[in-house]
C-alpha cells in the first residue's frame, strides 16, 4: 500500500493542474461478463455497477453546482482548475453512461439508479439555494477523493474488478478525482459558504450515501438469480468483509472533513497521483491508446 502524507495544507496548491483527458472505453467493455468482478464475486459485481449508476447524473449536478459560480472567481489558478474540473466530469459522465449501458443490457437495474439520481438532483438544484448544492458536491467530491485514494493505493482493491476494461476505467477516474479534489472545496470558500452548512451536509451525507448504496446493492442482488444459489450470497460476504472498502481508516478519512480546519489538500496525495499519471498516460502509459483526442489542460 502507498503511504499518503498527511499534511496542513490550508490553501489550494496554484500548482495543480486539472488536465481532461478525451478517452473512450467503449471497445474495451464489449466482452464483460455478467459477473465481472475478481471470481465472478455477486456482492462486488452489484456494488461496483451500483456504483457506476449513480455517477452520470451525480457528475451533472456537480458540474451544474460549480458552473453556478464560475464567474465569480477571480483567483486565475482556480479559475483553471474549475474548467479543468467541469471537463473531467463532464467525461466522467460519458464513460459511466456507456458502461452503464453495457450493464443493463448484462441485467443491473442501473438504468433505474441513474433515473432516480437524475430526478433526486435535478429537483434539488431546482429548489434548493445555489450554495447548498455547493456544499453538497465538495461532500461528494470528498467521499470519492476518498474512494479513489483508496483505489490507487491498495492494489488488492483494483484487482477486485477482475474485467481489465472496468478496471481501467475506475482507475482512470480515480486518478482524475484525485487531481480535481479540491476544487468544488475551494470554490465553496471563494464564494463564502459556510463552515456550519460544510460540515453538517457532510455529517447527513455519510450515513446517507451509505445507506443508499446499500439498499440499491441489495435491490441490485435480488433481481439476479444467480444470488438464489444456495450458499452463494453467503460466500461472496464472507470475501467482501476483507474489503478495504469497510476499513476504519477509510471511514476516518471520511470524518476527517468535519474538522474546522479541513482542507482537501491536508492528505498529500500528489506523488500518487503522479504515478499513476505515468502508469496511464506516460510514454508507455497502459490507456494512451484509448485517447480519442489530445488532452487539454
Amino acid at each position: 500500500m502507498t503511504t499518503i502524507e498527511a499534511t496542513t495544507t490550508q490553501t489550494s496548491d496554484p500548482t495543480r493542474m486539472v488536465p481532461t483527458r478525451r478517452i473512450s472505453f467503449d471497445t474495451t467493455l464489449t466482452d464483460m461478463p455478467q459477473h465481472f468482478a475478481a471470481n465472478g464475486d455477486l456482492i462486488r459485481s452489484h456494488l461496483i455497477a451500483s456504483l457506476s449508476a449513480m455517477f452520470p447524473d451525480g457528475e451533472d449536478f456537480f458540474v451544474r453546482s460549480v458552473r453556478h459560480y464560475r464567474s465569480q472567481i477571480t483567483d486565475p489558478a482556480l479559475k483553471q482548475q474549475v474548467s479543468g474540473f467541469i471537463g473531467q466530469e463532464a467525461t466522467h459522465g460519458r464513460e459511466h453512461r456507456d458502461l452503464n449501458d453495457r450493464l443493463a443490457h448484462l441485467g443491473y437495474p442501473t438504468k433505474r439508479i441513474e433515473k432516480l439520481v437524475r430526478v433526486s438532483l435535478g429537483l434539488r438544484s431546482k429548489y434548493v439555494p445555489a450554495v447548498a448544492n455547493l456544499a453538497l458536491t465538495a461532500a461528494l467530491e470528498h467521499f470519492t477523493a476518498t474512494l479513489a485514494e483508496s483505489l490507487l493505493s491498495t492494489p488488492d482493491l483494483g484487482e477486485e474488478m477482475a474485467h481489465e476494461g472496468v478496471r481501467n476505467l475506475f482507475l482512470w477516474h480515480a486518478l482524475e478525482e484525485s487531481e480535481h479534489k479540491a476544487v468544488a472545496f475551494d470554490v465553496y470558500r471563494a464564494v463564502g459558504g459556510s463552515e456550519r452548512i460544510r460540515v453538517i451536509t457532510m455529517k447527513m451525507l455519510r450515513p446517507g450515501f451509505v445507506v443508499f448504496t446499500a439498499v440499491h446493492v441489495a435491490l441490485s442482488l435480488l433481481g439476479d438469480p444467480a444470488a438464489r444459489k444456495r450458499g452463494a450470497l453467503r460466500r461472496s460476504w464472507k470475501s467482501f468483509k476483507g474489503s478495504p472498502l469497510l476499513s476504519k481508516d477509510l471511514w476516518a478519512q471520511l470524518k476527517a472533513y468535519d474538522r474546522p480546519d479541513f482542507h482537501p489538500d491536508d492528505r498529500n496525495t500528489r506523488a500518487l497521483e503522479e504515478q499513476w499519471r505515468i502508469r496511464l498516460f506516460g510514454d508507455e502509459g497502459a490507456l494512451n491508446e484509448l485517447l480519442v483526442a489530445k488532452s487539454a489542460a
